[in-house]
């Protein structure tokens, strides 16, 4: 496997355990240095889950973002993270973010009702809640 100049920047492999990756793809990746890590067996979906979080990542944050190092990206992407499991609502869940799947269904706003907005990433991601 020839990676070039870019073997020393890659750690990890992620992949998933399709027979199309064999022993001895493994063992190039390990040669160059590079540890594999295999999705779990038994989860088809784990893929799609992961590639979806990763390409909403990118779309929201990343890719409008000047990255500027590795602790400034470790610190868009923790922030983002946050952001996806307490504040983002899913569809699949009912419009809730993950965080509060156990928690009561919070209340219906009225029209008097005040929201409070709080910006996120220098305003590129912002929450919105009630105010009390």
């Amino acid at each position: 496997m020839d990676l070039g100049d870019r073997a020393e920047s890659i750690r990890f492999l992620i992949r998933n355990r399709s027979a199309y990756f064999t022993d001895n793809f493994d063992a190039a990746s390990q040669a160059e240095g590079i540890r594999v890590i295999p999705t779990l067996p038994a989860v088809p979906r784990m893929n799609a889950i992961t590639e979806r979080w990763i390409g909403s990542c990118r779309r929201e944050t990343t890719d409008r973002i000047l990255i500027t190092g590795e602790r400034h990206l470790r610190l868009v992407i923790g922030e983002y993270a946050k952001h996806h499991n307490r504040h983002r609502p899913h569809r699949s869940l009912g419009q809730r973010p993950p965080d509060q799947l156990t928690s009561p269904e919070p209340p219906i706003a009225r029209d008097n009702t005040r929201i409070r907005r709080r910006a996120r990433l220098g305003g590129l991601i912002h929450e919105y809640s009630q105010v009390a």
